[in-house]
């Protein structure tokens, strides 16, 4: 597959997963003409999470991490004062290779697809292993059973439902960054797994 050319859109604390919804409002100058020229071209832009340590070069172009998300924007809403309210779709993960050069305001990237590494054993265990932790934190949270219902949905792929999962569920930053680095199925729904039991028993022991 060819290599992509993506408008990026770095944050500090977010992971944009494949097969989910990401909402944001945009108010920077430089990103609300992003958004502007993304929406005229193929609406594609990539959400990047920021490395530690960007605050010092924030206004310029601190380090990014070089696996970030990619999607669509679905749907959009200028405001009066300029900024946006935008539904970004995720579609891929993408593995940053350059910075191109460029006259605009925001950063653009050369970035290549990466592809899940699928299940080569039956991985029902480990996603009944998370559908029961997920159960066990709805319950500590006193939060509707069926809150994550579609996210675990049958007739998924597995590597689906682990994206889905970690962006509604994990807190951790650093963590969902790991989970999207993590491209074989088989160790993320495993990692994911792990997290969420321990999450849960947290939850649990801090009630008792």
């Amino acid at each position: 597959m060819p290599p992509l050319n993506l408008p990026i859109f770095p944050l500090p604390d977010v992971t944009f997963f494949p097969h989910t919804l990401l909402p944001l409002h945009v108010f920077e100058a430089r990103y609300r003409a992003m958004v502007m020229d993304s929406l005229a071209r193929d609406r594609r832009l990539a959400v990047v999470k920021l490395k530690p340590g960007f605050e010092a070069s924030y206004a310029g172009k601190p380090a990014v991490h070089a696996v970030a998300g990619a999607g669509e924007i679905v749907s959009w809403e200028r405001l009066a004062t300029g900024r946006y309210n935008i539904l970004v779709k995720g579609e891929w993960r993408v593995r940053i290779e350059s910075e191109r050069p460029s006259d605009t305001l925001y950063r653009i990237v050369t970035a290549r697809r990466l592809d899940d590494v699928a299940p080569t054993t039956d991985v029902a265990a480990a996603i009944a292993r998370i559908r029961e932790a997920c159960g066990r934190l709805l319950r500590a949270l006193d939060r509707p059973s069926d809150l994550l219902d579609t996210a675990l949905a049958e007739g998924q792929q597995p590597g689906a439902i682990a994206d889905r999962i970690a962006a509604a569920v994990v807190p951790d930053a650093n963590l969902r960054q790991e989970l999207l680095e993590t491209l074989d199925v088989t160790r993320r729904l495993d990692r994911l797994g792990l997290a969420l039991d321990q999450l849960a028993n947290e939850l649990r022991g801090g009630r008792e």
